[in-house]
Formats: structure tokens, C-alpha cells, sequence
């Protein structure tokens, strides 16, 4: 009876596992494969006169994009991303610690890295607008604290927009460091303290190699979105500092030069494969290493 329940297993074992793969396959292959090879035959398009594609193959879309005007651009948003990530990390990663180490207030500190998810991110950036105007309350508390006499232009400035890209971006740098400094043995700690390894020592040569995983992984998901990102700079910046989103945004709606845009978009996935592969090499490089 075993040997026909296992001979039957092993006959069925693919069906049922396509079973259960298949739905999600199908709704990648439809909502995300399909519309990406449609705007990637658009990127090679001509662009209509009125909007939209012509029949035809041409390159100048892609060429289009050496200009110096929109290698500006992509630098901006590359040093940008790079920026964001940085300043998650630096303040993400205290975060995580202490959330890791805590006993009784580590549910607390969670729900409250992820209470930010339950607004969306439309409402959070407008509450930013209230805070950096020139009658915010960041202004008016300073001026009544006696602190400055006239509001200082905080509003629709590239310090506005990093930090709002900071606030939205943070959570997903704390919850994967978290997420290793939780697993972390703290007999190791003890061992290297025992050795006589210094704070920073132990943090250098045990801490943070171990939770390297989740600082690429937390760095990922910061970069790529990051990248991507056009609705702060819209409103934080005012429109001031163009992004790669935005470049992408304003070919699809305003300029309606949807070549152009998608081959704006595959340049940007392009950059984020580089992230992803990137990221793969070094998580592999840290199991190895640990």
C-alpha cells in the first residue's frame, strides 16, 4: 500500500505542482509579461504625429537617450537612489538593532515601522506638504521657539524631496536588517567579547557580517523603488528636479511620446537588473564568506 501511495505521489507530483504554480504563472504572463513586450516593441516603434506608435522599426528612441540632457537626468536619479539608500542604511540599521534587542517592546517597535504601510503613500506625502511649507509646522514652531524670524524655504527643495524619499523608503531597509539581527547568536557576541574584542570590533568583525544578507536585501528594496520614484519629486520638489519616473510619466501623458517613454523604461530596468544581479553576486560572496 506504501509503494502505490509513493508510486502515485511520483506520477501526480508534477501535475499538482503546475496545479499550483499555474495560476500565478498565468497572471504574470498576462498583467506583467504581455504589457512589458508591448512596450518594448512600442520602444522600437516610429511615434505617430497625433500620439501613439506608427508601423516601422527605428532606434532613435534609444539613441535619443545619450543626449546630455537626459545622461543628466539618469545621473541625477543614479546618485540620487544611491543617496537614499545610504541615508536608510545609516538610519535604518540603529533601527533594526534596537528593535532586534528588545524584549518587551519589540512588538511595539514593529507595529510601528509598519504603521506607516496603513496610509497610503499619496496621503503621507501631502501630510509632508503641511510640515515643509512656509506656514507648516516646522516654520511656524520655529518662529515661535524664536529660533528664525522669517520661514525658512524648505518646501519644493532637493533636501524636501530626499527626505521624503527617505521616510517612504525606510521601513524597507529596517525590516530585512531586523530580520537578521533577530537570527543572530548572541553566543558569538559573548565569544568575541571574551577574546577581547572591542565594541566596534565585535560589531565589524561578527555583526555585520552576519547580517549582510539583510543589508543588501534592505538596499535592493531601497534602490529599485527609489529609482523608479515620481510622485515625490512632483510634489516635494515642485517639478524642479526631473527623474527618471517623471521623464518616464511626462512621455506617456503629456508629451504622448510613448516610444520614447518605453525606451526610457527599459533603460531604467536595465539599471535595475544591474541591482538585482549585483545583489545576488554579494549575497552569495556573504553565505559563502559566513
Amino acid at each position: 500500500m506504501r509503494r502505490a501511495l509513493l508510486a502515485w505521489f511520483h506520477r501526480h507530483s508534477g501535475a499538482q505542482a503546475w496545479a499550483l504554480v499555474g495560476p500565478g504563472v498565468l497572471w504574470l504572463l498576462v498583467f506583467f509579461l504581455m504589457p512589458v513586450a508591448i512596450l518594448l516593441a512600442y520602444s522600437f516603434m516610429p511615434r505617430a504625429v497625433l500620439g501613439g506608435v506608427e508601423p516601422g522599426f527605428t532606434l532613435e528612441h534609444y539613441l535619443r537617450l545619450f543626449d546630455p540632457l537626459y545622461l543628466k537626468i539618469f545621473a541625477r536619479t543614479l546618485g540620487s537612489a544611491a543617496i537614499c539608500t545610504a541615508l536608510c542604511l545609516l538610519l535604518g540599521y540603529p533601527m533594526a538593532a534596537v528593535i532586534a534587542r528588545a524584549q518587551a517592546w519589540r512588538n511595539l517597535l514593529l507595529f510601528l515601522v509598519v504603521l506607516p504601510f496603513w496610509t497610503s503613500f499619496l496621503v503621507r506625502t501631502f501630510a509632508m506638504i503641511f510640515l515643509f511649507r512656509d506656514t507648516g509646522l516646522i516654520n511656524t514652531a520655529l518662529q515661535a521657539l524664536g529660533v528664525i524670524d522669517e520661514p525658512i524655504p524648505l518646501l519644493y527643495t532637493p533636501t524636501a524631496v530626499m527626505i521624503g524619499l527617505v521616510y517612504g523608503f525606510l521601513p524597507f531597509m529596517v525590516l530585512p536588517i531586523y530580520a537578521s539581527l533577530e537570527k543572530l547568536d548572541p553566543s558569538l557576541l559573548e565569544a568575541a567579547e571574551v577574546l577581547g574584542a572591542r565594541p566596534f570590533a565585535r560589531f565589524w568583525r561578527v555583526t555585520l557580517p552576519l547580517s549582510m544578507p539583510g543589508v543588501v536585501a534592505g538596499a535592493l528594496l531601497v534602490f529599485i523603488p527609489s529609482l523608479g520614484s515620481f510622485l515625490t519629486s512632483d510634489l516635494l520638489g515642485g517639478a524642479k528636479q526631473i527623474f527618471i519616473g517623471n521623464l518616464v510619466q511626462n512621455q506617456f501623458t503629456s508629451a504622448r511620446n510613448w516610444p520614447f517613454g518605453g525606451a526610457a523604461s527599459f533603460l531604467l530596468l536595465a539599471l535595475v537588473l544591474v541591482a538585482v544581479v549585483f545583489y545576488f553576486r554579494v549575497r552569495d560572496n556573504a553565505e559563502e564568506s559566513s
